[in-house]
């Protein structure tokens, strides 16, 4: 029965990918880097000069890009609680791995959010890139909007993340930048096109702003979560598919 029960909490816990896994602080420091610098250069697009969606979408989608082509390989790099949370329900990834995530990726964008403030002249720094929502829209639509744009964000990370795809010839992470540059290109009128809450998290703290803060956190989450199951359920290529068809 005691071993059973130790079972059962290794397979929702997953303590041997953090005591027996010499790299956790590798992946650890890498979401934490990941994350800080999303924020810094990312809120840093936002901050000075005229403000442009076009500029801001690109930086966020080229950011995002870069740094998985970066540290994938160490962490995932999932820089956002919601890809992290997508990945626990799914069963890739373990509570304990997903909540030392989750806290390095909080702390690694209030350090960017931090930082981009001393960088930042003070008459020039307003909200340090906050999110919040567009002219006339109320809470409850901002955060439908939140819902739909992390939703094609997660759902593109499950797709091109696949193991058993073997049609995918071109780059994972260019695919995940473009993604997340079209939602911003999209919903930054509507909502800022947040889809992650760390990158609404650091700035809020820094600047001690949690206007609609919850929309930042709710939204995000749900839609995450529901890409992940829908993906995992109904377009996860199956071993029985893999091994019968020429992907």
């Amino acid at each position: 029965m005691a071993s059973k029960e130790a079972k059962g909490s290794e397979g929702i816990l997953g303590l041997s990918e953090i005591t027996e896994n010499k790299s956790i602080w590798r992946m650890l420091l890498a979401e934490f880097l990941g994350t800080f610098l999303l924020v810094c250069v990312g809120c840093g697009s936002i901050v000075l000069g005229e403000f442009s969606v076009v500029r801001i979408g690109l930086t966020f989608g080229i950011t995002v890009a870069t740094l998985a082509q970066s540290i994938g390989h160490v962490s995932g790099c999932h820089i956002n609680p919601a890809v992290t949370l997508s990945l626990f329900v799914t069963g890739d990834i373990k509570l304990l791995r997903a909540l030392l995530f989750v806290a390095v990726q909080m702390i690694g964008a209030i350090g960017g959010a931090g930082v981009l403030r001393l960088i930042v002249p003070e008459n020039k720094e307003g909200g340090l890139g906050i999110t919040n929502l567009g002219n006339d829209l109320t809470d409850v639509q901002g955060f439908l909007m939140e819902i739909v744009l992390t939703f094609v964000l997660v759902f593109i990370v499950h797709s091109v993340c696949d193991p058993r795809r073997k049609d995918i010839k071109g780059s994972a992470p260019l695919a995940i930048g473009l993604a997340v540059t079209a939602c911003h290109l999209s919903g930054i009128p509507y909502s800022g096109s947040s889809i992650n809450p760390a990158r609404s998290f650091g700035p809020a703290v820094i600047m001690d702003l949690w206007e609609n803060h919850w929309v930042y956190w709710a939204g995000p989450l749900l839609g995450g979560v529901l890409a992940g199951l829908i993906y995992k359920y109904l377009f996860k290529v199956t071993k029985s598919e893999a091994e019968s068809y020429d992907f």
